[in-house]
């Protein structure tokens, strides 16, 4: 899941070198941290964070399959 994310995010921003995706296990599962450059952020989010709830909604449907939990959180 962690090179999904990482392979979603590098398609969208401008300066993909500057992705970087941490994944942990959490209390609820498993807990991954995408970082961008500053100017890419937007463009990660989305209008309305439409572009990062869809990507939670992939990684939900890619969990669900596992009967695991994912958390997705983008850092500043």
């Amino acid at each position: 899941m962690k090179d999904l994310v990482a392979f979603i995010a590098a398609s969208l921003v401008d300066d993909p070198e500057a992705v970087q995706v941490t994944a942990s296990q959490g209390d609820e599962g498993l807990v991954l941290e995408l970082r961008v450059a500053k100017a890419d952020l937007g463009k990660v989010i989305g209008k309305q964070g439409r572009t990062a709830k869809a990507i939670r909604s992939l990684l939900s449907a890619v969990a669900g399959k596992d009967n695991r939990k994912v958390r997705f959180d983008i850092v500043e």
